[in-house]
């Protein structure tokens, strides 16, 4: 049985002609508190630490990067807070990383 209270966990939505079989898709919501946090600057570094790409988060926090498997690092820089995670994504598909400033 499943609660009525609660709302199903979100997913992206992905651009047509990509297949999430073959393609490893990296999302979340950038939050402080229960806020999500627009114009937060999300940069996705490789396992080097070096820049791979940027996204600024939408109205609603969220960020999507379209990443190889392997070890990344996410790095949220805004004037309310930073925040700064490792991920591992071992196979292609969908990983959810919700990211919390502090």
């Amino acid at each position: 049985m499943t609660s009525m209270c609660g709302a199903p966990e979100q997913t992206p939505t992905i651009p047509a002609g990509i297949d999430i079989e073959k393609e490893t898709v990296i999302y979340g919501v950038v939050s402080q508190g229960d806020a999500p946090v627009p114009g937060a600057y999300v940069r996705l570094l490789d396992q080097g630490g070096e820049f791979t790409a940027e996204v600024v988060t939408s109205a609603t926090g969220d960020f999507r990067f379209f990443a190889a498997p392997g070890t990344w690092t996410l790095s949220v820089l805004h004037k309310d807070g930073k925040v700064r995670q490792e991920i591992t994504a071992e196979k292609p598909g969908l990983l959810r990383v919700p990211l919390k400033l502090t």
